[in-house]
């Protein structure tokens, strides 16, 4: 693909000569990404409290399949984080800004949002009705998709564009930790705190695991007061609203365009189905356990371990290899294993509840999704103008969730007509699309290079 030109101020192309195994390794220990890590932990909570771990929470209470499959277009929000990111990226915060900077004004005031969302989910009983654990459902995709916004561009902002494999790697690894934390952990005290005897679903303990992963976003919080603003760009004033609007609205959509040509329509697709097969899985993952009579403890005790281990190789595995071997060699190896890790679960679906087979599952689908996402935020962040940073990279991960959001929608009303085993083959075989782009954007930027 076209590399942009130094007058656009965008990364550099991902053919740059590769560090040294040594220099690779020492990056993981500079600040920027150390502080990734800790962020990445604040970006990783509230997916799975919004979608993942609710799903299991509502099935327990006897929610139907079909409804949790709809509740999860609630993740839409994310997909429409572009239409808002502009503001982030230009629109300073009254007070806050000047005292903080743009990027952590807005990681504050997203984080905030998180939290009363969260406490919000806490106090609600499914029970009662659907529509308070909704809204603030709703609340906390919001915090959270805005709070992604100022995070990628503080990331993007906060190194060269060859050590962003690195910082994607510790962003990918706290973010993955908070998932299973998310998951695990939300899982473990609600157990803990269940009333022992009793029967049926328990919502004082969903409450206490809820207010406890709500307190879990002070990690954010603290890292973001005790980091410092990243160096930014002087943006010109605008005469008029007129040109206002055009700045922050037209111009980073704009830019991409004027880049890549052509190519952005094979980027654009590349990046809307990359991540296709694992989110239209992923929803109904949690009530698949349920169904297969794993329990709450049974869950979370694999995934503390098993997965907690693969998440950190997978993080680390995908940011050296890509450092190493080029971007879009782990992106083909990324897209090959989540497809392949999704016929795991069909595999554990024909044979019903096996606490073995569970383990090896889960491992493989966090080394996948580990070494798949770090590849994939490396690319994506390759792709942005470090003048609309904020803006382009919310573009491209909107785009990366709205496909697989809507599909993921009918994913309860598919296993309630077929079952598990031919939904979880039909998430790998969406795979199959992504191998193709990939291939094709690979063989574009070397014809490029050359």
């Amino acid at each position: 693909m076209s590399p942009p030109s130094a007058a656009d101020a965008s990364p550099a192309p991902l053919s740059e000569a590769p560090l040294s195994w040594r220099d690779a390794l020492k990056v993981y220990l500079e600040p920027a990404t150390l502080r990734m890590l800790a962020l990445g932990f604040s970006a990783g909570l509230p997916l799975l409290l919004v979608l993942g771990t609710l799903s299991f929470r509502l099935r327990e209470a006897g929610v139907a399949r079909s409804e949790i499959g709809y509740l999860s277009w609630v993740g839409l929000v994310y997909a429409f984080k572009w239409a808002w990111a502009p503001l982030v990226d230009r629109l300073p915060i009254p007070l806050l800004t000047r005292r903080m900077g743009r990027r952590r004004s807005w990681l504050l005031l997203a984080q905030a949002l998180v939290i009363g969302g969260l406490v919000g989910m806490a106090m609600a009983d499914p029970r009662g009705g659907l529509a308070p654990l909704v809204w603030g459902a709703l609340l906390v995709a919001f915090g959270s998709a805005t709070q992604d916004i100022a995070l990628d561009a503080f990331r993007i902002e906060s190194a060269e564009t060859r050590k962003q494999a690195a910082l994607a790697a510790a962003y990918q690894t706290g973010y993955r930790l908070a998932m299973i934390w998310a998951g695990a952990g939300v899982l473990s005290i609600a157990a803990w705190t269940e009333i022992t005897g009793a029967a049926g679903y328990q919502n004082a303990g969903w409450k206490a695991a809820y207010l406890v992963m709500a307190a879990s976003m002070a990690v954010g919080v603290v890292t973001v007061l005790l980091s410092s603003e990243p160096a930014q760009r002087v943006m010109p004033r605008a005469r008029n609203a007129a040109e206002w609007l055009q700045n922050v609205l037209v111009e980073p959509f704009a830019d991409f365009i004027r880049r890549y040509k052509w190519q952005a329509v094979l980027i654009l697709s590349l990046i809307a189905i990359y991540r296709i097969s694992d989110v239209v899985m992923g929803i109904m993952a949690n009530p698949f356990y349920v169904d297969m009579g794993f329990s709450k403890e049974e869950v979370a005790a694999v995934s503390k371990v098993f997965g907690v281990v693969m998440t950190l190789v997978g993080a680390f595995v995908g940011g050296i290899l890509s450092m190493r071997l080029g971007v879009m060699r782990v992106l083909m190896l990324g897209a090959v294993l989540s497809a392949a890790s999704n016929l795991l679960f069909a595999w554990l679906a024909a044979h019903g509840h096996d606490m073995t087979m569970l383990v090896l599952v889960v491992s493989a689908d966090n080394l996948a999704g580990g070494i798949a996402s770090a590849a994939f935020i490396a690319y994506l962040s390759s792709l942005t103008n470090i003048s609309y940073s904020a803006t382009q990279y919310a573009l491209f991960s909107s785009l990366m969730l709205l496909l697989p959001k809507f599909l993921a929608g009918y994913s309860g009303v598919f296993v309630d007509a077929y079952g598990y085993v031919p939904f979880f083959v039909g998430t790998a075989v969406l795979g199959v699309p992504v191998l193709v782009l990939v291939s094709l954007a690979a063989r574009l930027q070397r014809s490029d290079a050359g």
